[in-house]
């Protein structure tokens, strides 16, 4: 007798899920320079999820308003570092591995079953997140719907902000959240725990302004200068060197045009290594190095088909960067001087759409403590591209005088503005 479609199928979901796994050692270097081994799970010989594997992390736009907010309401600021967080989470693989000796020789050939998330599986990353997510709700925190990875508390004064096993509190009360309520449920470094330093690559420190204010500072020359350590090692295995000197005093040449580049294309090593020194740029620029946006911007467009014109144009780049790599960016509270004068109020009481107001969130957070002056700064150069005749948009938003969010981007299609000609008598 043939067993029935829902028992197969039953049989059938315990041996896809039930899979035997391997791992293997990791060894690496943190940013901080100490050294650390794990053993990680070879995910990557299992078949792909049927669930989700997304896991949230905290935006950088996030951060910097958060860490604006609390030097201007006087809000300590405080980090500190989940230990071994994915093996705090349980895991929803149903995997197992087979007990080497190392387990003891009576388990020899038994079948452990994975009951952690460990580093390395296909929804560890989610595991975690969701298994996070869980116990800061149960703290009583609610998630921001600008930031899912913000996470907010009513009635008193504090946001934790998570990036993975990175948590970044800003609280009157951050010592005690950290560790008698988040400690409680996911053990932390107690190394860690304490004002931030390092915080995703860069560095973090409070500083006295010019005008007498205290506020944090984001820096990447640490990040910077081990980047330019490993471009100038990478060239002096082929031989070469970085450009430097006067040349390298602006981040591109004045009047080069990466568009009209006709140099030899790269072949495939100098395509990929291109590309790998494409994302490392683009980190700095998230750290903070807004003044290679623009340039950065226009090379990563050539990110399909490099040239050695470009190749040669990136390294220049990390030329200019080893010079100037001493960068740091602060968050400044002080609210702006701003001219109202210099902006017409308008009249829109006649126009069709009558009285109207701004139409606020129903489920926006109630306002706590003091706010903020928002100001964005739009250009575009005109017809920039000299092929395509594209513009080039760039903006700047501040939170008073804090830069938050930029952007440099290649607008995706051409506006032509035809002129007709009217004859006209004489």
């Amino acid at each position: 007798m043939s067993p029935s479609p829902s028992r197969f199928w039953k049989r059938m979901r315990i041996y896809q899920l039930d899979k035997k796994s391997s791992g293997h050692l990791v060894f690496d270097v943190k940013m901080d320079f100490t050294r650390k081994a794990r053993w990680v799970k070879d995910g990557h010989k299992h078949p792909d999820p049927e669930v989700s594997s997304y896991a949230g992390v905290v935006s950088r736009e996030s951060i910097r308003i958060l860490l604006t907010y609390a030097a201007l309401n006087g809000i300590d600021v405080l980090a500190a570092d989940i230990k071994n967080a994915y093996l705090q989470a349980p895991t929803s693989e149903k995997h197992f591995i087979v007990c080497g000796p190392e387990f003891g020789l009576e388990n020899v050939g038994k079948r452990a079953l994975v009951v952690r998330a460990l580093y390395g599986g296909k929804l560890s990353g989610r595991d975690f997140w969701l298994h996070l997510r869980s116990c800061m709700d149960f703290l009583g925190f609610k998630s921001s719907h600008a930031d899912p990875d913000v996470w907010m508390r009513p009635a008193v004064r504090e946001d934790v902000l998570l990036y993975v096993d990175d948590c970044l509190v800003i609280s009157e009360k951050g010592k005690a959240v950290l560790i008698s309520e988040i400690g409680k449920y996911f053990e932390l470094k107690k190394e860690s725990i304490g004002p931030p330093t390092i915080y995703l690559g860069g560095q973090m420190r409070k500083v006295k302004l010019n005008n007498g204010n205290e506020c944090w500072a984001f820096g990447s020359s640490q990040y910077v200068q081990a980047a330019v350590k490993n471009v100038e090692t990478y060239l002096q295995k082929k031989g070469q060197v970085l450009p430097s000197g006067k040349k390298c005093k602006h981040v591109l040449p004045p009047g080069y045009r990466p568009e009209i580049d006709v140099s030899e294309e790269c072949d495939a090593t100098d395509a990929s290594y291109y590309q790998s020194l494409i994302g490392i740029l683009r980190w700095m620029v998230e750290l903070g190095r807004v003044d290679i946006n623009v340039e950065v911007s226009m090379m990563s467009s050539h990110l399909a088909l490099p040239r050695q014109g470009h190749l040669e144009m990136l390294l220049h780049i990390f030329g200019h960067l080893k010079v100037h790599h001493n960068a740091e960016m602060p968050f400044d509270p002080t609210y702006p001087n701003i001219d109202e004068d210099l902006f017409a109020r308008q009249d829109w009481s006649k126009t069709v759409y009558g009285e109207v107001e701004e139409e606020l969130p129903r489920n926006m957070p109630e306002p706590r403590g003091l706010g903020f002056t928002m100001r964005t700064y739009v250009d575009s150069d005109h017809a920039g591209e000299s092929v395509t005749r594209r513009s080039r948009t760039g903006f700047l938003v501040f939170l008073n005088s804090a830069p938050i969010y930029w952007l440099s981007k290649k607008q995706t299609s051409l506006v032509a503005l035809i002129g007709m000609l009217v004859p006209m008598n004489t």
